[in-house]
């Protein structure tokens, strides 16, 4: 699978964010942005899997072009197919759901943005990686795969020019692109030659428990609104309440809803979470503000009782 549960408060962060700042009261729409930005990122997922494909085919018409010269060396006559053949490749194209899916997505037009396809391939083929993979005319599974996982983790995830293309195309990719090569690369260096034909086609949640976790926060963080908000500014007295960063108040909402709304999730949990996600996407101070609030109203809802935890090990 794709997604994992930060991802997904991501998401929902991003969304409320949206929500809190248009003055928009219709909670439906809402909520299906956040299930169509939470499932577009399957469409990332198919471009990246496509590129690589435009990139084999844009190898082996360079070779065909080198045979058809009118000064054709015997290299060029009989050309190393080394990379085309590499057998992640041959993975790729035997997974049928993808090369469906690809036929069906609008959003896949490699012959409209060929020059992207130029620039990974060049990128590929300038590079020491492939110069010393191509010394030899035949390799195993595994010198196939690690090549592979190589090139994508130096070359194709960090090319800067692919990077505003993506962005270019969709806002919302920006945030999901780290997510998607990681799921490629694990796919990449967990293939076996025993691999089905399902191996690139994950699913885009773990289980429908994740799907109406989203929906589910979202919804409960907005619903409770009032109530969550008066809540932090009890704690907040001695801050003035335009000094706390919007992006710090949403993750704030979201953190003490999960605490009182979602008995099964572990406190700490919780707050490890919200944590990680205030450093990555808020202040340098974020962390610690969020952490300073969360710890005080949980020790508060502890010696009130006020804590619905269900399961071992929760608090």
């Amino acid at each position: 699978m794709m997604l994992n549960r930060r991802h997904i408060r991501v998401k929902v962060m991003q969304t409320i964010y949206a929500f809190n700042g248009s003055e928009s009261d219709d909670l439906k729409r809402d909520e299906k942005f956040l299930v169509f930005s939470i499932e577009n990122m399957h469409n990332l997922y198919l471009l990246m899997m496509s590129l690589l494909l435009e990139v084999q085919k844009r190898a082996s018409q360079d070779l065909d072009k080198k045979q058809k010269k009118h000064l054709a060396t015997t290299e060029d006559k009989n050309p190393n197919r080394k990379f085309i053949n590499n057998q992640v490749f041959q993975a790729i194209l035997e997974t049928e759901t993808l090369q469906e899916s690809f036929k069906n997505n609008k959003a896949i037009n490699w012959e409209l943005d060929s020059e992207y396809v130029d620039i990974i391939f060049k990128s590929i083929i300038q590079s020491d990686v492939y110069k010393d993979y191509m010394q030899t005319r035949t390799s195993d599974f595994k010198e196939d795969k690690d090549f592979f996982v190589d090139i994508f983790k130096e070359i194709i995830a960090p090319n800067e020019k692919l990077y505003d293309y993506i962005e270019d195309k969709n806002l919302t990719w920006l945030d999901d692109l780290p997510t998607v090569n990681t799921t490629i690369l694990k796919l990449i260096r967990k293939l076996k030659t025993s691999s089905t034909n399902t191996h690139f086609a994950p699913k885009l949640y773990k289980d429908i428990e994740d799907k109406q976790f989203a929906i589910d926060l979202f919804k409960k963080t907005i619903l409770n609104a009032n109530a969550i908000n008066t809540e932090i500014a009890q704690k907040t007295k001695n801050w003035d309440a335009d000094r706390i960063a919007s992006l710090d108040y949403v993750l704030l909402q979201m953190g003490i809803c999960e605490l009182q709304q979602f008995p099964s999730i572990p406190v700490k949990v919780t707050i490890n979470e919200y944590l990680e996600i205030a450093k990555e996407y808020s202040t340098p101070k974020s962390s610690i503000f969020i952490n300073g609030i969360l710890d005080k109203l949980i020790k508060e809802y502890k010696s009130e009782g006020k804590f619905n935890k269900v399961g071992r090990g929760l608090m």
